[in-house]
């Protein structure tokens, strides 16, 4: 087939392993490059280590990345950008500059990565394909918004990411409840679900024999995402003592950025260890008997619990958790919305290392078939193809 030229816009660098954004961008961008295309990515970039990790990864002159650091904004101008474009200042005016003289080269496809980056292509929205990761109108819903200026700013969220999802005909996000979400906010589009890829390969699958055989329960991510903070919470409250009740000789590890500020009234209790800003978590999911993650509302696939089921850690979740993955209960991972079923299944996982094995083998072959990157991408090629015969 005929390679396709693609411009990309990432709100972060492609950094294999970066934020969980990141490590689908970074897959992303290198199939398609190994696909023949011809891809110029742009990324606008809150981290310098992830600016340095992607350079390395993503080498000129085999890819054309391009990385844009967050600008500083200040004064009456930046203010008032920020009312009439909400949450459009973390692109430079350096990314704008050359992102249009680009586009202005001649594209196939604009591919922009965030609703926000929604913001760069609204001059060329026919031929663009905008992804829409999450939906802060459902994540939001019943967090109270906290007094006036709460409000304010709730409103210009909510109606920055009405504007940019209808101002789209061409949409992607990740599961069905996303897309209905979308459908309220453009019923026009035609909306693709597409997973969020996952590159199984950088993830070795731990062996049997290999599997830790102490009976430690983990909840791994930021602690500063609110999903992953609220599965914490509901673990420490609510799960892990009737867990600690059935099983004595279980631990708890909590494990990610800001977790010591966020998990402070669970310090020094017994058993109970909290890491934060670890330089590599695989070891803790290699240490961890079964991976408890309940979080509360919050739209978006879970990278955690993919990566757990790459590695070959038993899962158990709700369907929060496994939001825009085909997972069954008892399959692949442990799936329950109510306390006692997550108890059940976390302490059956614990006292039975056979049950454990026969998910996690599961869930790592759902995962390369459902998120790898050659069906993601795959899906995506497709939209690109019929995108890219029409006309500016």
């Amino acid at each position: 087939m005929t390679p396709l030229r693609i411009v990309i816009v990432f709100l972060e660098a492609p950094a294999p392993f970066g934020s969980a954004a990141a490590r689908w961008f970074a897959v992303l961008l290198k199939e398609l490059v190994a696909r023949g295309h011809r891809v110029t990515a742009f990324a606008a970039c809150s981290k310098s280590n992830e600016m340095a990790d992607a350079r390395a990864a993503f080498p000129a002159p085999e890819y054309d990345l391009r990385l844009y650091s967050f600008p500083e904004r200040k004064g009456l101008r930046a203010k008032f950008e920020t009312l009439r474009r909400p949450y459009s200042n973390m692109f430079s005016a350096e990314l704008k500059r050359d992102l249009e003289a680009e586009l202005a080269r001649g594209f196939d496809v604009l591919h922009l990565e965030h609703i926000w980056s929604g913001w760069l292509g609204l001059r060329h929205a026919r031929r663009a394909v905008l992804n829409v990761l999450s939906l802060y109108c459902i994540d939001l819903a019943e967090v109270p918004v906290g007094g006036p200026v709460g409000w304010l700013k709730r409103r210009m969220l909510y109606g920055a990411e009405r504007r940019l999802a209808a101002a789209y005909p061409h949409l992607v996000t990740l599961s069905d409840r996303l897309r209905a979400g979308l459908t309220g906010l453009n019923p026009r589009a035609d909306i693709e679900i597409i997973p969020l890829g996952i590159d199984a390969a950088r993830y070795p699958f731990i062996p049997d024999d290999r599997r830790t055989t102490e009976p430690v329960v983990s909840v791994i991510g930021s602690m500063n995402w609110h999903p992953t903070h609220s599965a914490a919470i509901r673990l420490m409250t609510r799960l892990w003592p009737a867990i600690k009740a059935r099983v004595p000789a279980a631990r708890v590890q909590l494990v990610g950025w800001g977790a010591k500020a966020a998990l402070k009234d669970f310090a020094g209790m017994p058993d109970v260890t909290i890491a934060e800003t670890v330089p590599d978590t695989r070891p803790y999911f290699e240490r961890t008997g079964v991976l408890v993650y309940a979080p509360a509302r919050g739209t978006g696939m879970k990278v955690k619990v993919l990566e757990a089921l790459a590695y070959g850690v038993p899962v158990v979740t709700t369907s929060e958790g496994v939001e825009g993955i085909p997972v069954a209960d008892g399959v692949h991972a442990g799936v329950c919305e109510d306390d006692a079923g997550l108890i059940d299944r976390a302490v059956n996982l614990l006292a039975d290392p056979g049950a454990g094995n026969r998910l996690r083998s599961a869930g790592r072959q759902l995962l390369e078939s459902h998120c790898g990157p050659g069906p993601t991408v795959d899906r995506f090629e497709r939209l690109y193809r019929k995108l890219g015969g029409s006309s500016a």
